[in-house]
Parts: C-alpha cells; sequence; structure tokens
C-alpha cells in the first residue's frame, strides 16, 4: 500500500484451496505430535503492506487508518482459522508477530495496547474457545506486554531471546503461567563459544529455565550459517543428555 488507505483494495480470500495443500496428510502423518499450525501475522503484515517507516508515521498520524487495516489482516486471520478448526487435527496455532527490537518494543505498550492487543484477543481467543492451544513468536524486548499476552491467552512464548531479554527473569515473574520456548543464544554463544561453553550454557538452561518444567530447549532464534557445525553438535548433544 503506497498511501495510508485502503481505497480500492480487496484482502484476499482465505479459503483458497492452494493455501491448504497437503495439511491434511501432514496433520495425519504428525499425528503422535504436539502439531502447531501456522494461521499468519498481524502487526507484521502491516508493516510488510505499508513498509516499516510508514506504519510507524501512520501509528501516530493516520491512526484510523490503522485500526482498519489492522482490523482487515484479523478477519483474515480469523477466517483462516475456522476453515483450519473445521478440517484439521491439531493442537494449537502458531501468531508470528514482531514487537520488539534488541532494547525496546518497536511501538509503545500503550499504543500496543490500544492498537494491537483487542484483535490478538479476538485471534487467541478464538483458538481456546475451538480447543486449541496458543504459541506467539516475537523477537526482541517485549517485557512490558508479556503479562497483556497472559490476560487474553498466550500458552507459549518464542523466542525469548537472551540478547534483548533476562530470560531467568521471565522465568521468575512469567513461569507460572507460560511455557517458554528458546533461550540458546545464536549471535554470540553459538558462533564465538567453544564446544564446552555452548554445552555448559545448555546444561544450565535445563537446570535453570526447565526447573518445574514449562520450557522448551531453543536456539534464540534461527541458526545461521556462520555457527560452527562442532557448536551445533555440542548444543544437540547436551539437549539429549539426562
Amino acid at each position: 500500500l503506497k498511501e495510508p488507505t485502503l481505497s480500492g483494495y480487496r484482502f484476499p480470500e482465505a479459503g483458497m484451496p492452494y493455501r491448504f495443500e497437503d495439511l491434511g496428510e501432514w496433520c495425519t502423518k504428525m499425528a503422535e505430535h504436539f502439531r502447531i499450525i501456522w494461521v499468519g501475522d498481524l502487526w507484521e503484515r502491516a508493516t510488510f503492506m505499508r513498509g516499516m517507516e510508514n506504519i510507524l508515521l501512520d501509528v501516530a498520524l493516520h491512526r484510523a487508518f490503522v485500526r482498519d487495516l489492522l482490523r482487515g489482516i484479523a478477519d483474515y486471520i480469523l477466517e483462516t482459522m475456522e476453515i483450519l478448526f473445521d478440517r484439521f487435527e491439531f493442537e494449537a496455532i502458531a501468531v508470528s508477530d514482531d514487537y520488539g527490537t534488541q532494547k525496546a518494543m518497536i511501538i509503545s505498550p500503550d499504543d500496543w495496547r490500544t492498537l494491537i492487543k483487542p484483535l490478538l484477543g479476538e485471534i487467541y481467543g478464538y483458538a481456546k474457545k475451538r480447543g486449541r492451544k496458543v504459541f506467539h513468536h516475537s523477537c526482541g524486548n517485549i517485557v512490558p506486554i508479556i503479562g497483556d499476552m497472559i490476560d487474553i491467552g498466550l500458552d507459549i512464548l518464542h523466542p525469548i531471546q537472551p540478547e534483548a531479554m533476562d530470560i531467568l527473569y521471565l522465568k521468575r515473574e512469567f513461569g507460572a503461567f507460560l511455557i517458554f520456548c528458546g533461550g540458546i543464544r545464536t549471535q554470540d554463544l553459538l558462533v564465538h563459544g567453544t564446544p564446552g561453553e555452548v554445552r555448559a550454557e545448555v546444561m544450565k538452561l535445563k537446570k535453570l529455565m526447565g526447573n518445574r518444567g514449562g520450557y522448551i530447549l531453543e536456539p534464540g532464534i534461527t541458526i545461521q550459517a556462520d555457527v560452527p557445525p562442532e557448536n551445533i553438535v555440542a548444543m544437540i548433544d547436551a539437549a539429549m543428555e539426562e
């Protein structure tokens, strides 16, 4: 969208058959596992449609447009969810929506609560109504809104980047309410650490983050090409160790 208007724009149809090809086969194949199906992104989709700089200006200058845009995206997600729930067997939905940078949130917590939280609550709420758990991916520091996300129904938070948040604080503060997924440092430890250091970090996370359960051990973000293979092996070996 080149301008802050939905005039002349039509949101796509959620039920296009190509979107669901092979999904039934996958759900059957993975029946013994905890199956999570991605349903879309809300704020992040708006940033793709307008560009980051433009959407941030829109939040300040064209608020009604932002509301309408997010409403349209949310409706598309909800329609997608209805199709998925009616046709397929699975355990959880996944929403991918980045709200944070390494140091702070992309928009203020108050703007997030005004513009995003109500719509996200509809998405979470519909999943809960249909008996599914809610998995949410957001990069960066989102500490100010984690409590809000719990309030509207979040179950699993990913990827809890330790470079952006104190994940032991997250465990203490929110561990009774959330499952955490992630936590292994990818920006420094996996790239520059030794296999021994990687192993030590993984064992520490298993002990501290895994205390009383509620933790899925995983890198804090996607492993990149500059990570030495021996560090990946060390991470996996330590993860599998009793």
